[in-house]
């Protein structure tokens, strides 16, 4: 479905933009950033809440899924992996989310922290789409947010993936648009 309106009450959620999750992505990483940062760009003039995600582990992986799907014994990560990307301008009073699953709100306190300002409707982007945004994005749904994806800011590692997210699940459960659409509902809020 397309975009008809954001919440006056909207969050910008960006899931898993960081080191080493934004590599070897269809549609390639730098198209998602750019979006990114114009999202980001809209909603800090917008006076509207930013939440950034990031995916992080214990060192010895104790608070890691230990199911059978799940690798084990193979867990190798550079020190920095978990590390946002440096070139998104964010700032030290956005809200910062750190997670252990697929979900943004499975363990965190994403939810307390957006219904606390009263947020009705999230704008979803990030990597992997068929991933962490598609897992926080039902997350999302079964709490009854409001939901519009950022087609376009967002990639995954596996192009079918991506494209089953985009144009299967997602207009089930939201409205998708690409980053100039938003950012022209968010200047309607006004």
């Amino acid at each position: 479905m397309a975009i008809t309106t954001l919440d006056q009450r909207t969050a910008l959620v960006l899931i898993d933009l960081q080191k080493g999750v934004a590599q070897n992505t269809v549609p390639p990483v730098a198209d998602v950033i750019t979006n990114a940062i114009s999202l980001i760009t809209a909603f800090r003039a917008a006076k509207l809440p930013i939440v950034v995600v990031n995916v992080s582990f214990a060192k010895d992986y104790a608070d890691a899924l230990k199911t059978r799907t799940e690798e084990k014994g193979s867990r190798t990560f550079s020190g920095d992996w978990d590390q946002l990307l440096p070139e998104l301008p964010l700032q030290q009073d956005d809200i910062y989310i750190t997670k252990h699953n697929w979900s943004a709100f499975y363990g965190t306190d994403l939810d307390l922290q957006l219904r606390r300002r009263g947020i009705t409707n999230i704008v979803l982007a990030g990597i992997a789409t068929s991933i962490g945004v598609e897992g926080t994005a039902r997350s999302a749904h079964e709490r009854a947010y409001n939901l519009t994806f950022a087609k376009d800011a967002m990639s995954d590692r596996s192009l079918p993936a991506h494209e089953h997210s985009l144009q299967v699940i997602f207009p089930r459960i939201g409205e998708t648009g690409t980053t100039i659409e938003i950012i022209e509902q968010l200047k309607a809020l006004k």
